[in-house]
């Protein structure tokens, strides 16, 4: 029988990403055969080990894969301590158990993906990867030339970070304000924001249009689709495959994955608020 990593198994099996299930085991929250465990690294066998989590048993289900337009005003989890619209209050309808690959802020609406297939989120969140994400931004004021050409560039946050290039383009002009669109292939904590402050323009709203190429188009706030399979298909080529290919060769040399030298942990979407799951 074949053993395996328990935060890859609780990934597998649609718990959460990688990085969540890492989080479920450390607190405490996964027992294998009765008991709890809270190490990393540990190996199971899913068809012999006895593995519950928060005092359910694992069952697998087959992968799904969901875009959701997530509305303004919800947190990205499953659950959230201060009592705010949570995820659960929008896909408990599902059949299946999903997780969200990414987060968005509280405020900021728009695509997120959701699944139960941690290799699937894995990928998809590997800075590395490069996957692009498109906004839609309404920034406070008009904004001038070389405020684009800045965004366009690179702009210094307020920790010291300079932003990668991006796509940049107005959409259009209110009296007060500029809507534009932005793409990025990185993911920093409110980047969007914060790269908003720097050119002296507050990000008044927020709205991701795609990710991975899925849009909302034709769902409204709180409703969800499935993906099409020319979706997951270009999916599964442009990013999912390469990245397990890499993980199979890092794993044949050295006995684990290991990531190019620009490659993070999965980290938080552009305008994350919460943690993962």
């Amino acid at each position: 029988m074949t053993q395996q990593r328990l935060q890859k198994v609780l990934a597998q099996a649609g718990i959460a990403s990688r990085r969540g299930a890492e989080k479920y085991i450390t607190d405490g929250r996964v027992r294998v055969n009765g008991k709890i465990v809270t190490e990393l690294g540990v190996k199971v066998d899913d068809h012999l080990d006895k593995v519950e989590v928060d005092g359910r048993r694992l069952v697998r289900d087959s992968p799904v894969y969901y875009v959701l337009n997530k509305p303004r005003e919800v947190v990205s989890t499953l659950h959230d301590p201060e009592g705010r619209s949570s995820l659960a209050d929008i896909i408990e309808k599902l059949p299946e158990r999903v997780f969200p690959v990414g987060r968005l802020d509280y405020h900021t609406s728009g695509a997120l993906l959701l699944t139960n297939d941690g290799e699937f989120s894995e990928a998809l969140l590997r800075p590395s990867v490069g996957v692009p994400k498109v906004y839609a931004a309404k920034l406070q004021g008009h904004v001038d030339v070389p405020q684009l050409d800045a965004l366009r560039n690179g702009v210094k946050l307020d920790d010291g970070y300079v932003t990668k290039k991006a796509e940049v383009f107005v959409l259009r002009t209110e009296d007060r304000c500029t809507w534009v669109q932005i793409t990025l292939k990185e993911g920093k904590n409110r980047q969007i924001h914060r790269m908003g402050e720097a050119i002296g323009h507050r990000v008044q709203r927020l709205t991701r249009l795609a990710f991975a190429g899925v849009d909302t188009e034709g769902l409204r706030p709180g409703q969800q689709r499935a993906l099409s399979k020319k979706e997951l298909d270009t999916i599964a080529k442009t990013y999912v495959t390469p990245f397990k290919k890499r993980k199979r060769e890092g794993a044949a040399g050295t006995g684990q994955y290991v990531p190019r030298d620009d490659d993070e942990s999965p980290d938080d979407d552009h305008d994350s608020d919460g943690d993962d799951y």
